[in-house]
């Protein structure tokens, strides 16, 4: 009996000493780590990568988020920030090109877009040029707004750029934090230095490029221009009513007296995008009393969307609108005009009657807006024309004959010798009057817009061209046609002079139509 004590003892044992055994066997097969001498990284390595989170995260915040959209006077813009070496302000102006300005110096560049012309805004100017004398102010009011609305946006936009990218990289709240608060800090000392920086006078000395790059020659010193444009298309409107007015009451011709039945038609053509025409023709309509106007093309000056606001005063100038493509005017362009009420395209020989007159075109088959010559163009235009007068013929064959036709340059012109009374035409930005060889009579008309941005590429600024044209309503015959000539930019001298044909002038006898010469088949 004595074994039992002695076994309960050795079996208590055991389980005391079970544990520290297990224990024993576990750290026995464990693994024990190894020292080692992991190198740190050096404090500028850290410091070059935090700075190149911080960058590259404002870069994509000012990229997604960090512009605005600011109407300024007339035009509706976008403003945004870039990050730049040498700092600025860059103004596009689509499609014509760009100008820089040395505004300030500092890691940011501000970049401004013009969008579009806002036609609403623009057409208030017109019609009100004395609002242009507040035009100024406005313009700094609204780029002052648009500049603070894009400092507050762009520092959200930094700040959250790199904070996010921070936080994506370390993976480390106080990390994220501290690469926000450097970005903050970075433009903090970008907007500093901006200020202290600022130049107002670059604006008189911009750097142009683009098809802007021949600004300086045509507008001058732009202290001035907004002024100057004022007086000019003031004077020019007066000018038109004024010797109109006069013309009517001491016309020395009075071989030709239209009668309140006669049908008036305005040939402009050639307008190059200024934005004077369009008060000049409208005042035209208003003393002429015209019926129908006539545009013989390049109407635009390089047929971009951008352009077609300029178009919007047509449905308002008091009179049908019939319009053929010039080489400046694209099929946008052209698309856009067949939209607008009381405008008639004509295209392919199409024929419309329109305020008493026959009229049948074809568009320019050539878009050329840089002005380069592209191969084959003259034989372009002879086809062009052949097949506009194979139209014509049809058109007489069906026993409705057209009246005047449409094209845009000369050469197109002259292959409809024979088939139509009077072609008209423009595109050379100089009138002229001529008898083509069948009998057909070619009207060509100079530029209704003073050749656009051209207008000071000679010595004299290009005169403002437009003619009247004088029908009979029962023989829908040209009787006669009021040439009118403004002066140029920057000049303020009219004249009117009147035109009549061989057969309508006092003690000619009247002259029935010349045969019409066979006109070859268009392919």
């Amino acid at each position: 009996m004595a074994r039992v004590p002695a076994m309960a003892s050795t079996v208590v044992n055991r389980i005391r000493t079970s544990p520290r055994t297990l224990a024993r066997h576990y750290r026995s097969r464990r693994q024990h780590p190894t020292a080692e001498l992991l190198p740190q990284p050096h404090p500028w390595v850290r410091a070059l990568g935090l700075m190149a989170v911080v960058l590259l995260g404002a870069w994509l915040g000012l990229l997604i988020v960090g512009n605005v959209r600011v109407p300024v006077g007339p035009m509706n813009t976008t403003m945004t920030l870039r990050p730049s070496l040498t700092g600025g302000t860059k103004i596009n102006v689509s499609p014509l090109g760009a100008l820089e300005l040395n505004t300030h110096h500092a890691p940011v560049r501000l970049d401004v877009n013009v969008d579009q012309l806002d036609p609403v805004r623009a057409q208030a100017l017109v019609d009100h040029p004395e609002r242009l004398s507040g035009l100024q102010d406005e313009v700094a009011r609204d780029v002052q707004h648009g500049t603070l609305d894009l400092a507050l946006r762009s520092c959200v936009a930094v700040v959250s750029g790199a904070t996010a990218l921070g936080l994506a990289v370390y993976r480390r709240p106080r990390r994220a934090l501290a690469a926000g608060g450097t970005a903050l800090a970075l433009l903090m000392a970008s907007g500093a230095t901006a200020y202290a920086t600022w130049n107002p006078d670059s604006v008189l000395e911009p750097k142009y490029s683009g098809l802007l790059s021949s600004a300086p020659s045509l507008v001058g010193n732009a202290r001035s221009i907004v002024t100057e444009f004022d007086v000019y298309q003031k004077e020019l409107a007066r000018l038109v009513t004024n010797v109109t007015k006069l013309y009517d009451v001491t016309s020395t011709l009075p071989a030709y007296q239209p009668d309140p039945t006669t049908i008036r038609v305005l040939h402009v053509s050639d307008i190059h995008l200024n934005p004077a025409s369009w008060k000049i023709i409208a005042s035209l309509v208003q003393q002429y009393k015209v019926n129908v106007i006539v545009d013989t093309g390049d109407t635009m000056d390089h047929g971009t969307a951008a352009e077609n606001g300029f178009l919007d005063p047509i449905a308002d100038l008091g009179a049908p609108y019939v319009w053929v493509r010039g080489n400046h005017d694209s099929n946008l362009t052209q698309r856009y005009l067949e939209r607008m009420k009381n405008v008639h395209v004509l295209d392919n020989g199409k024929a419309e009657t329109i305020g008493g007159l026959r009229f049948a075109g074809t568009g320019d088959p050539q878009f050329t807006p840089d002005r380069s010559n592209k191969p084959g163009a003259d034989a372009s235009e002879q086809l062009a024309g052949d097949r506009l007068a194979s139209a014509l013929n049809d058109q007489k064959t069906a026993g409705t004959p057209v009246d005047v036709a449409m094209v845009h340059e000369p050469s197109a012109a002259r292959e409809v010798d024979g088939t139509v009374p009077l072609v008209l035409c423009g595109h050379l930005h100089h009138e002229g009057d001529e008898i083509l060889k069948y009998g057909t009579r070619l009207r060509m008309e100079g530029s209704t817009g003073g050749s656009g941005l051209r207008a000071l590429e000679h010595k004299y600024p290009a005169p403002i061209e437009a003619s009247i044209l004088y029908f009979d309503r029962d023989s829908r015959r040209l009787q006669a046609w009021d040439a009118i000539k403004l002066g140029g930019l920057g000049e303020t001298t009219a004249e009117v002079s009147r035109h009549l044909p061989d057969d309508n002038k006092p003690g000619a006898t009247p002259t029935t139509p010349t045969p019409s010469a066979p006109s070859p088949s268009a392919p």
